[in-house]
């Protein structure tokens, strides 16, 4: 399956601080920048933390070293955009800088960035659900169970030969980019009945 990777959502102009970079200056960055933090590196361009604005109000340090919060989380521009947007909302990050192989500063991805991946419309994800999953990951006919999309919310119906097969389903149509929750309609003709879990939601909380 073909998932956007987060080098195709990343800004690669980054505003950066050094870690002796001062309080007052780091201030002034982000508040004539319009921005809400800002990757901390060091003289290789590896990022050693991040400050936001948070981490201003709360703490009184001279340097950006005093202030900034550390370990950074970080990713991989070739990683997918989803999950890069797990990462977020388990760390309880605003933005994540993208780093190289070596760990070295090559862009920074925002949670409005990877928004942008839920808002693809809603014949698209249908499209990629039949193609991408049915036919060509589980070698499905392309109509082998209903797939119903609105606002991004997927819901899959029919009957399957087995359990095992509609999990993979369910676990596989999360994962298509756009796709806000996966309601689950199926079932499996060996119990003839609907599969014994609730409703999957793959849900990202992007609220300030």
């Amino acid at each position: 399956m073909k998932h956007l990777k987060v080098g195709g959502l990343m800004t690669d102009d980054v505003l950066t601080a050094l870690p002796d970079t001062s309080f007052r200056d780091v201030a002034k960055l982000l508040a004539e920048h319009d921005i809400s933090g800002l990757p901390v590196v060091d003289a290789d361009d590896h990022v050693v933390g991040v400050v936001s604005e948070s981490d201003l109000l709360a703490r009184r340090a001279l340097t950006a070293r005093g202030v900034m919060s550390a370990p950074a989380v970080t990713v991989h521009a070739e990683e997918a955009a989803a999950d890069a947007a797990r990462l977020m909302v388990r760390r309880g990050v605003e933005r994540l800088p993208v780093v190289d192989e070596e760990e070295r500063l090559v862009g920074i991805v925002t949670r409005r960035d990877l928004l942008r991946v839920f808002l693809r419309p809603d014949p698209e994800i249908r499209r990629r659900v039949r193609e991408e999953v049915l036919s060509d990951a589980m070698d499905l006919p392309q109509d082998a169970v209903d797939v119903h999309v609105l606002d991004g919310v997927v819901t899959l119906a029919g009957r399957l030969r087995r359990r095992s097969q509609a999990a993979t389903l369910l676990r596989l149509a999360e994962r298509v980019d756009g796709v806000v929750a996966v309601v689950d309609r199926l079932s499996a003709p060996d119990d003839g009945t609907r599969l014994a879990r609730p409703p999957t939601r793959t849900a990202y909380d992007f609220s300030e």
